[in-house]
């Protein structure tokens, strides 16, 4: 049954999401709504994943892969769809492809240096997290087509809306196809231990929590967004500062907390694959998703054309995977270089 990590999580989670509602409606400060909501989500987040977890005890470990895939990601997602339809398009840009920034580097990083300073070095199979890094460079090339289309003021800039439909397309065909090779298992399926629960919850408990958490994220994630614009405004910084370092920390900060808790018990081959197949999942899955939502919100449709600055930050983040994973091995300095590159990326988009 519950345990009492379990109980703290949820109440947290209760809690804040209770107190994100109280100050909404009393008029309360943006500022609060948006610490306040931004923790909460945090703790629904927590809430989803367990309940995942736990319901990988009824399913195969592809199929629990799955459910984590298309359920892991729900409050970055809700927020993302409040945000679009509130017309914030860099926002959304931006706290997607944080995401992706986040994982592969500010969280990869911080993994080998914890992992480090207790292990000195640490070692793990490269094949699976080269599959993965492999993926997501070929997929962060499919979304920096249309930037580079615009950019290059080639006939194809002038059709972003149909182009982004096209890209979307593929990816999410992509995605399929990898689904129906995780579910006829491969070595692209996370390891079994990553969904292994310390003690389970009935089936029952699990899907009532999960639907429960699922709502709850749903009206949050509205009430956080309504307060994102004032928050950004009283505080002095840019949407895309926002969207690419609070937002994407908001919506992943589960993932980052199991991938630096792995290492630091030398798990490294399920803290890699993890924490990239976390970035993944956004390039293959989410930013497919939202391209299609778009276009039932009304208003701007989510395109795939962004800063060029977000656009070389984003290949030069997919191409270090790929360098990072190539040897199976880390150290500190990795660590240090990983993490230091995204406070620099982030410094870039402080003004804006």
């Amino acid at each position: 049954m519950l345990t009492k990590r379990d109980l703290i999580t949820i109440a947290v989670a209760l809690i804040a999401s209770i107190a994100t509602g109280l100050i909404t409606y009393t008029g309360g400060s943006h500022i609060l709504v948006f610490v306040v909501g931004a923790v909460a989500l945090g703790g629904l987040a927590a809430t989803i994943g367990d309940c995942t977890d736990h319901l990988g005890r009824y399913l195969s470990p592809a199929a629990t892969g799955i459910v984590q895939s298309a359920v892991g990601n729900l409050p970055e997602l809700c927020v993302a769809i409040f945000a679009l339809k509130a017309g914030l398009i860099t926002v959304v840009q931006a706290s997607l492809i944080g995401s992706i920034l986040g994982n592969s580097l500010l969280v990869l990083g911080l993994a080998f240096l914890v992992g480090c300073s207790r292990h000195r070095i640490l070692n793990f199979d490269p094949n699976r997290p080269r599959m993965i890094a492999g993926a997501l460079l070929l997929a962060v090339a499919a979304l920096l087509l249309p930037t580079l289309a615009s950019e290059l003021h080639l006939p194809a800039g002038g059709h972003e809306e149909k182009l982004a439909l096209v890209c979307a397309g593929v990816l999410l065909i992509v995605f399929l196809i990898s689904v129906k090779v995780m579910l006829q298992g491969s070595d692209r399926t996370l390891p079994e231990e990553v969904h292994e629960a310390e003690s389970g919850w009935p089936l029952w408990l699990a899907l009532g929590i999960l639907i429960l958490a699922s709502l709850a994220a749903v009206i949050v994630s509205d009430w956080f967004v309504d307060a994102l614009t004032p928050a950004i405004k009283t505080l002095g910084i840019s949407e895309a500062f926002a969207g690419l370092v609070i937002v994407a920390i908001v919506g992943n900060a589960v993932e980052y907390v199991v991938g630096i808790q792995l290492a630091w018990r030398n798990k490294a081959d399920l803290a890699v694959s993890v924490i990239m197949n976390a970035s993944l999942q956004v390039a293959l899955a989410l930013i497919p998703v939202l391209v299609f939502v778009s276009y039932f919100l009304g208003g701007t449709p989510f395109t795939l054309v962004i800063s060029p600055m977000l656009a070389v930050a984003l290949m030069l983040t997919a191409i270090i995977g790929v360098v990072v994973t190539a040897d199976g091995q880390a150290d500190m300095v990795d660590g240090a270089a990983l993490t230091g590159l995204y406070v620099v990326i982030a410094a870039i988009f402080w003004w804006g």
